[in-house]
């Protein structure tokens, strides 16, 4: 779960602006940790130290990422490198997408089993966006990524990539960058 980031356009540290009672970044951790992807890894950078304290990890283990300012890249890679050697995949997931759920893990987890891509991504009304399951075999292009990318240029390349259509009923992909975005999402 990347959760870094020190966001920027949202004036104030948007993982820990309430919603329903629980900071933003907790709905994502809720969500992991009731998918079957272990191990669940939360890779923090800004305000880092506050974050860890306002949360509940649960089986979610904590990862700094010190070099978060030169974008999500490093996170990217300090998620992956985490779990590299004890996994055969990845599923990357944002932790300003609090209406994501266990279940719509657990199809990405899923898909590619039945499949065998390389990597499966979501879609919603059209539009790609994470969450998105990246096979071991993008680990070491991942490694090499710098900047504020992330997997979509590796993935843009490929034919080797399925997606899951998602409805809007069972998970909300949206992500949230302003406090407007919030408000849309959540009324």
């Amino acid at each position: 779960m990347l959760a870094a980031g020190q966001a920027s356009r949202y004036g104030s540290q948007k993982l820990l602006t309430p919603l329903r009672g629980r900071p933003l970044l907790q709905h994502a951790v809720d969500a992991a940790n009731a998918s079957v992807c272990a191990p669940v890894v939360i890779v923090l950078g800004a305000d880092a130290d506050e974050i860890a304290r306002r949360i509940d990890p649960g089986r979610a283990r904590i990862v700094r990422n010190h070099d978060y300012a030169t974008g999500q890249a490093s996170s990217l890679r300090a998620g992956v490198g985490a779990i590299a050697s004890a996994s055969d995949a990845a599923v990357v997931l944002l932790g300003d997408q609090p209406l994501i759920t266990g279940a719509l893990l657990d199809a990405l987890v899923a898909r590619q089993r039945e499949t065998g891509a390389v990597a499966v991504v979501c879609a919603q009304d059209g539009r790609r966006s994470p969450p998105t399951l990246l096979h071991s075999d993008l680990f070491a292009a991942i490694a090499q990524l710098q900047g504020d990318v992330g997997a979509r240029e590796l993935l843009a390349r490929r034919s080797d990539v399925v997606t899951v259509d998602v409805d809007r009923a069972a998970a909300r992909l949206d992500d949230v960058d302003t406090p407007g975005d919030l408000d849309r999402l959540v009324p």
